[in-house]
């Protein structure tokens, strides 16, 4: 009787009639939510995009650069290069601005997915530094970088033969572990960064001129990364997506900011300097021998050792 009174008395308790407003109300609320996240837009990063690229150029690009630039007295063999000391830094800013980045976008990303994101880039490219690093010292011995590990001739005549096995896998751990677990979640970062680049207003749809200025430099290097790395299944796979993502959005009347349209002309600029790198050296025989398959994407150092380093 008295359990009866009190549901006569709450008639909103579980299965009541009283149930259905609340649950309306967490609907509008959500969807309200959703709507606000559509209609803010984030200004332009010029600060972050011109760091991120800058730290980029000097920290990933000018690293093998400033290896071969010092003197060799000043950092011997058997210690870290100054390339070593830029792959340090390059770990611990990069993912400090890709999260600096994902704090300022206008949606609401997923933490969790954003924190495993970060912690693998930061392990890959540490698994990376490592075998990088005994790679590019073994320039000075006379490695070069256009022939396989078993094919290099300071290599192939190593005894006991098993030396062969242990750089061949130290060769793994730089070209295909490392480079996984770090471009797989920064690509993934930078898509979900981009998910969250759209807005309602059409006007808001445009860059400014700074903007205009960093997507060549960008765009440059996204390439020496997708080519130098050896990711250009990964790449086209995130541009892909970027491309279906926009057309989707489109239907709904929500368009690119510019963040989110300076990031795409980056990549798409980057597609087009591939396409011209692969056309050039289409009909090279020596790495042609090196990169067999259907995707041919030669990497850079490849041609350095090949084409420029042998003529001096």
């Amino acid at each position: 009787m008295e359990a009866a009174a009190r549901r006569r008395q709450h008639p909103g308790g579980a299965g009541g009639p009283g149930a259905q407003p609340s649950s309306s109300f967490l609907q509008a609320r959500h969807s309200s939510i959703k709507a606000d996240e559509a209609a803010r837009t984030a200004p332009f990063h010029l600060d972050l995009w011109f760091y991120f690229t800058l730290q980029n150029w000097v920290l990933d690009f000018g690293r093998p650069i400033a290896m071969i630039v010092f003197p060799l007295e000043w950092f011997p063999l058997n210690k870290p290069s100054v390339g070593d000391y830029f792959h340090m830094a390059y770990n611990i800013i990069t993912p400090f601005l890709l999260l600096k980045l994902i704090e300022r976008s206008p949606r609401t990303l997923p933490r969790s997915m954003i924190y495993i994101s970060i912690i693998t880039f930061i392990m890959g490219a540490s698994i990376h530094l490592v075998g990088d690093s005994v790679n590019h010292r073994l320039l000075f011995s006379g490695y070069q970088h256009h022939l396989s590990v078993r094919e290099n001739p300071i290599i192939k005549n190593l005894k006991p033969e098993t030396l062969i096995d242990s750089f061949e896998l130290l060769y793994y751990y730089d070209e295909y572990l490392g480079h996984s677990m770090w471009y797989i979640p920064f690509f993934l970062i930078l898509f979900m960064y981009f998910s969250g680049c759209f807005t309602t207003t059409k006007a808001e749809s445009s860059m400014p001129g700074m903007a205009l200025l960093l997507v060549a430099p960008s765009g440059l290097y996204y390439w020496y990364l997708v080519t130098e790395g050896q990711i250009f299944i990964l790449f086209i796979f995130t541009f892909f997506a970027m491309l279906a993502l926009v057309l989707h959005q489109k239907r709904k009347r929500l368009f690119l900011d510019s963040n989110g349209l300076f990031l795409f002309y980056s990549f798409a600029l980057t597609l087009l300097l591939v396409a011209l790198w692969v056309a050039w050296l289409w009909d090279d025989p020596v790495l042609r021998k090196k990169y067999p398959g259907v995707i041919y994407v030669p990497e850079p150092w490849a041609f350095y050792t090949l084409h420029v380093s042998s003529q001096h």
